[in-house]
């Protein structure tokens, strides 16, 4: 398999690219490309390309796709958990979650994470590796197979940091964007990050109005440092910073995401300092509290307390919601599955 390409992991131009490249005529690509993002899985499924060229698209190439290891619905809301089985045997976690708006898929970017933070299941173990372009957008492919319905909206907030796997990244947000593809819009994309300053600034080039999502979830340094240890490298400062000139180039809100922690970054002076961070920005704060993880110490703050601290936020004129837990049943959290199946 090694020796295989998988087409999944060219861009719609890298697809013509290597179709001429290999003397096979440019139209080609498209029809290729167009079957892949209707889900098939074999060559012989493309019944407008000769049997010639299946056959000798099937000895060069290959075509990726993911196992449903684990499926949850929720009794509540109607959220759906995959844990995913990848062509390696690796496992990453999806979740379907339905809004009035439509349905917003969260995806996975990486296999585990080295990020770190000491709220996050997704990151124990560290980084096994990054996903490729092509295995970001299978989540969306069969995923959206399988529920039989149009996915309207992405978020990358699963397992692994987004910007930590830039070029795979940016491939598949082309890719999902591509009108010849699932046409998803970019401004119904979000992609979280826990701050990583330089792909920041390069993301704000990339001439694509994505929403960005930065992972504060402390008001300081001094805070920030203890539970997130991205902060040591890039101070908050810096991270502000990067969203002001992120905002002047795309015209773009942030979304701040706050995890309230009890007794760590929930005081009411907290908020009142993450209030001066903030104002005046083309942002939002989303505040969430903090899903209990196993292994860590950490307990989300009280109703009260959160219900404190979203007003003093909303008083210093902070565009605030609390955020609303989803798949409560089913653990949908993301890293918390692959967890419990790993051990």
């Amino acid at each position: 398999m090694t020796d295989r390409i998988n087409l999944k992991d060219f861009t719609f131009e890298q697809l013509e690219q290597y179709f001429t490249e290999t003397g096979l005529q440019k139209f080609r690509a498209k029809q290729v490309f167009q079957w892949l993002h209707n889900g098939v899985t074999s060559f012989d499924e493309m019944t407008n390309l000769s049997k010639e060229l299946r056959k000798s698209l099937d000895e060069r190439c290959f075509i990726s796709k993911v196992e449903f290891a684990e499926k949850h619905e929720s009794k509540l809301d109607g959220t759906i958990k995959y844990l995913l089985r990848l062509n390696d045997g690796n496992l990453i976690e999806s979740v379907i979650m339905r809004y009035k708006h439509g349905i917003t898929i969260c995806v996975s970017t990486q296999v585990g994470c080295r990020m770190g933070c000491g709220f996050c299941a997704s990151t124990i173990g560290g980084l096994v590796r990054h996903l490729t372009a092509g295995e970001i957008l299978d989540q969306v492919i069969f995923i959206q197979k399988d529920i039989g319905e149009r996915i309207s909206n992405i978020v990358l907030m699963g397992i692994g940091e987004p910007l930590d796997n830039y070029d795979n990244v940016i491939k598949f947000l082309k890719n999902v964007n591509h009108p010849a593809g699932l046409n998803i819009g970019y401004r119904h994309i979000s992609l979280s990050t826990c701050g990583l300053v330089p792909q920041m600034m390069k993301l704000s080039q990339e001439n694509m109005p994505i929403t960005l999502s930065v992972s504060l979830h402390a008001p300081n340094n001094e805070i920030r440092n203890k539970i997130m240890p991205v902060s040591k490298k890039y101070f908050i400062e810096e991270v502000i910073k990067a969203c002001k000139i992120f905002i002047e180039r795309t015209n773009r809100r942030i979304t701040f995401e706050y995890a309230l922690i009890s007794g760590v970054n929930d005081s009411i002076e907290n908020a009142r300092e993450l209030s001066s961070l903030v104002k005046g920005m083309l942002c939002h704060v989303n505040l969430i509290p903090v899903n209990k993880v196993d292994e860590r110490d950490y307990e989300k703050s009280t109703l009260k307390q959160i219900d404190l601290f979203k007003n003093i936020l909303e008083k210093n004129s902070v565009s605030t919601t609390v955020r609303r837990e989803l798949g409560g049943d089913i653990n949908a959290s993301c890293g918390q599955l692959r967890r419990g199946h790993t051990k």
